[in-house]
């Protein structure tokens, strides 16, 4: 499958598209120490896909995930999530964008002097809209849906690493998101436990209807996607793999 052009990206972005990227391009440092990481990047993600972003280390993917999540302003081109160009965004802009946005990463980023209670907790203190509930109910009742009933007073050091990466599942999906972003959830973990979470994930933004883009270098879980983003040398190779076809 051929990249997406910018005529389809416009005719998705004017119907469902979540993420729509046109013509990016991103570089790193300055002057002649200045160097392009990402090339003439043109994707669109829909509502309530499923997309794992592969290729080899280094060719971008992490970088693209940053931009995607507002944690780094886009250089070059388009970028629009939910609808709002980030390319040159301010940091009160990426903020309020950021707000929006589940983050699940490799080393689950776990506050190790809070509880597991406690840890999802603080995603929901971030909305003002979830602030006049209780918060506390709220954060016990998402650790009970991953399983985790039985540990929302477990500081981190107690809990294993696919309990600590359900966490941080249930920290990401606690304020209802529109949008998953998750380098490598599964890297640090065992083959059932990594299934389990990228399962766990899967279901819970299906019920909740959000869009989760999923980097990983673990080929076991392919078949979980909707499709298959692959990258090499910061330029997106082919964005339309059929994740069946993939893991044939």
């Amino acid at each position: 499958m051929q990249v997406t052009n910018s005529t389809e990206l416009n005719q998705a972005e004017n119907s469902q598209a979540v993420i729509s990227i046109n013509n990016l391009n991103h570089y790193f440092g300055e002057s002649s120490l200045r160097k392009q990481a990402l090339f003439d990047i043109n994707l669109q993600i829909n509502q309530g896909e499923i997309i794992i972003m592969t290729g080899p280390s280094g060719s971008g993917k992490t970088t693209l995930l940053t931009l995607m999540g507002g944690l780094r302003s886009a250089q070059e081109g388009s970028l629009k999530i939910l609808e709002q160009e980030i390319c040159g965004a301010n940091k009160k802009q990426l903020t309020e964008l950021r707000r929006h946005i589940g983050y699940i990463f490799q080393a689950h980023n776990l506050m190790t002097f809070l509880t597991a209670k406690e840890n999802v907790r603080m995603s929901l203190e971030l909305h003002d809209k979830h602030l006049a509930g209780d918060i506390n109910a709220k954060a016990v009742e998402i650790l009970e849906i991953v399983g985790l009933g039985n540990r929302v007073d477990y500081y981190p050091e107690s809990l294993s690493g696919g309990q600590k990466q359900r966490v941080a599942i249930a920290r990401a999906l606690v304020s209802r998101p529109k949008i998953i972003l998750a380098d490598e959830p599964t890297a640090a973990l065992d083959k059932k436990s990594g299934r389990d979470v990228v399962e766990l994930m899967q279901k819970l933004a299906k019920e909740q209807g959000c869009t989760i883009l999923l980097v990983t270098h673990d080929n076991r879980i392919l078949d979980i996607a909707d499709r298959i983003v692959y990258m090499e040398d910061g330029k997106l190779i082919n964005d339309g793999i059929d994740a069946a076809a993939k893991v044939k």
